[in-house]
C-alpha cells in the first residue's frame, strides 16, 4: 500500500471512528481489513496529525482563560488544562506537547525559524514530529558559550532534532550567552560572521522561546548552568529583572532596556522580537507567572502556548 493509500484509509477509519461513532468490528467489515488493521489506522491518524484530541476539565474554563489572556495581551492563546496535582514536570511535558502541535500549523517551506534555546524549547522539539519543509533555516536566537565549556553541545542538539523533524538546515550562533563586558559584545557585533547571523534573525519569520524565572521549580538552564554569577545574580536583582526572554531580562513591568545586565546578552530584546511577525512564547509552572505577565506586557508575543494554572496566576496579578 502506498503512502497515500495508507493516509487516505486511516482518515477514512478515523472518521467512521471518531465523527460517526462506528466500533472497530463494523470499521473493519466496512473497509474489508481486520480488527488489528483498523487499530493501526487509527495509531496511524493520530501520529500523521490527522486527528488531534483535546482533553479538558468539566466546566470548560481553559477557553475563558484564554479569551481573557487575548483580550488583555492581544495574544493568540493556548491555555492547556491542568488538573488539581499535577507536577510541574507533567505540566511542562503538557504544554510542550501543545506547543508542538502549534508549530506544526506555523511552519512552512523557505521559512526561517529563529529557536531559543532553553529547557521549555527543548521540551517542545522533543514533541515534534518529522514534518519535512524544504528550504526551511533554524537560527539559533542567543548565545550559549559559557566560562566552563561551550555550552554548543547542548544547543546543537536540540537545533539540530528540530531541523530534522523538518527536514531543515541549522544556523548556530557561536558566541557567548553573556559577555563578560559590554565592549565586548559591541566588538563581536561588528565582526561579519556574527553580523551574518543577526541578519538572519531580522529575516525570521517565526520565533519560538520561553520564559525563563529565577525560582522555576524546572530550573531554567541560564540560572543553572553555570552561566551567571553571584555577582551577575545580585546586579539582576538590584535592577529588578524578575526574568527573561531569551536571555534579555526585563522587569515586572516588561522595561528592560536600562538593565544593566542587559549590554552584555547575546539575545535579542524585545523591540528586536517584536520585528519578527510570527512569535510563538511557551511557559509552564506557575513561578513563571510575574515574568510571563512581564514578557506580555513587554509585547515579545504574538501566540501563547500556557499551562491553566500559570495563565489564571498572570491574570490574577492586574
Amino acid at each position: 500500500m502506498s503512502l497515500d493509500d495508507r493516509l487516505d484509509a486511516a482518515y477514512r477509519a478515523a472518521r467512521m471512528y471518531y465523527d460517526e461513532g462506528f466500533t472497530m468490528e463494523s470499521i473493519a467489515g466496512s473497509l474489508d481489513v481486520s480488527r488489528s488493521t483498523v487499530s493501526r489506522l487509527l495509531r496511524d491518524a493520530r501520529s500523521e496529525g490527522l486527528v488531534r484530541i483535546s482533553l479538558h476539565q468539566p466546566g470548560g474554563t481553559s477557553d475563558d482563560v484564554a479569551a481573557r489572556l487575548a483580550d488583555r495581551f492581544g495574544v493568540q492563546a493556548v491555555v492547556v488544562p491542568a488538573p488539581a496535582g499535577t507536577t510541574e514536570a507533567r505540566r511542562l511535558r503538557a504544554v510542550a506537547a501543545a506547543a508542538a502541535d502549534e508549530l506544526e500549523g506555523m511552519v512552512e517551506p523557505g521559512m526561517t525559524v529563529g529557536l531559543a534555546w532553553g529547557t521549555t524549547v527543548a521540551a517542545v522539539v522533543g514533541e515534534l514530529r518529522p514534518r519535512p519543509r524544504p528550504g526551511l533555516r533554524v537560527v539559533q536566537l542567543n548565545g550559549a558559550i559559557t566560562t566552563e565549556g561551550s555550552g554548543l553541545t547542548y544547543v546543537s542538539t536540540v537545533l539540530g532534532r528540530a531541523a530534522a523533524m523538518w527536514d531543515g538546515t541549522v544556523v548556530q550562533f557561536p558566541v557567548p550567552a553573556f559577555f563578560d563586558y559590554a565592549a565586548t559584545r559591541e566588538a563581536m557585533w561588528r565582526e561579519r560572521s556574527v553580523r551574518r547571523v543577526l541578519d538572519l534573525h531580522a529575516e525570521c519569520s517565526l520565533a519560538v522561546f520561553g520564559v525563563g524565572a529565577f525560582d522555576a521549580e524546572v530550573p531554567s538552564l541560564a540560572y543553572t548552568a553555570n552561566y551567571l554569577t553571584d555577582e551577575d545574580f545580585a546586579l539582576l536583582h538590584a535592577d529588578g529583572a524578575v526574568g527573561d526572554v531569551c536571555t534579555v531580562f526585563l522587569r515586572a513591568d516588561g522595561s528592560w532596556d536600562d538593565i544593566g545586565m542587559n549590554a552584555r546578552t547575546s539575545g535579542p530584546d524585545p523591540e528586536r522580537l517584536a520585528a519578527i511577525p510570527r512569535r510563538l512564547l511557551i511557559a509552564a509552572g506557575a513561578r513563571k507567572a510575574v515574568p510571563l505577565r512581564a514578557a506580555l506586557v513587554a509585547g515579545v508575543a504574538t501566540d501563547l502556548v500556557v499551562d491553566e494554572v500559570t495563565a489564571a496566576s498572570v491574570l490574577a496579578l492586574d
